[in-house]
């Protein structure tokens, strides 16, 4: 409780990005810059560390369809989604983070997702303490 006697709000929820930066897309050659890293890059770059965590990861075991990136956190459901552009879905990513944190249900809402949200979900997990 406040001082006010009003209920303490709920702390918001501090969501990640997880990025594989071992991702390339299908049709880079073997030696091509690695188009996870660059979208990891990306992500640190214009994140807020205050408002997201970005973690670069080793493998999100998605290679068929990267670059992959997955959006979490605690009491939410994780999301997976693959095909990104190595740069120009950072953007998107950090408005699903959003949206995922500020979520009521611990679900991405499907209104005010950024398209490429939409149709590149992979999967999407419920959180550990998920009641049966």
């Amino acid at each position: 409780m406040t001082s006010s006697g009003e209920p303490d709000a709920k702390p918001p929820r501090l969501p990640t990005v997880f990025v594989c930066t071992t991702c390339r897309r299908p049709e880079d050659p073997e030696d091509a810059p690695r188009a996870g890293a660059a979208l990891a890059a990306a992500l640190q770059e214009t994140a807020d560390p205050s408002v997201v965590t970005i973690r670069p990861v080793g493998c999100l075991a998605n290679c068929k369809r990267g670059p992959s990136a997955a959006l979490g956190c605690k009491g939410a459901w994780t999301y997976m989604f693959g095909g990104l552009a190595a740069v120009e879905d950072a953007t998107a990513l950090l408005e699903g983070a959003r949206l995922l944190a500020a979520s009521e249900d611990g679900l991405l809402p499907w209104r005010g997702r950024p398209e490429i949200l939409k149709r590149n979900m992979i999967c999407r997990f419920p959180p550990l303490e998920f009641p049966t």
